[in-house]
């Protein structure tokens, strides 16, 4: 009796240990999502007040339309690349979390016999 709840209470303790590694490995994700959303949206101020003031500027029609094709060009390039680093960042931060269950999910989760 006594053995099978030091069994049960060392499970609990190797469950939370994983829980707060986890928590852990989350919140250090989670604020590098913060940084890079940050980021990014300072430099797409940036450039949109750099193309409104070279817009400002202009004298024809056609230097306003290449100019904020430009813009457009870069802008999208900007978000795509963006999106691409921040679903990197997500699936680390997945994989960080998962990490610390492994080994619990590993003991529980009989092999298949072959």
């Amino acid at each position: 009796m006594i053995q099978q709840f030091e069994t049960i209470q060392k499970a609990s303790k190797e469950n939370v240990d994983a829980a707060l590694k986890a928590f852990g490995a989350t919140s250090k994700g989670v604020q590098a999502l913060a940084v890079e959303a940050t980021d990014y949206a300072k430099k797409s101020f940036e450039a949109g007040t750099a193309t409104i003031e070279k817009l400002a500027g202009v004298k024809t029609l056609d230097k306003a339309i290449e100019i904020q094709s430009d813009y457009v060009k870069t802008a999208f390039e900007g978000y795509v690349a963006q999106v691409t680093k921040i679903g990197e960042l997500y699936a680390a931060i997945a994989k960080d979390a998962y990490k610390p269950f492994e080994g619990i999910v590993a003991k529980a989760v009989p092999t298949p016999a072959k």
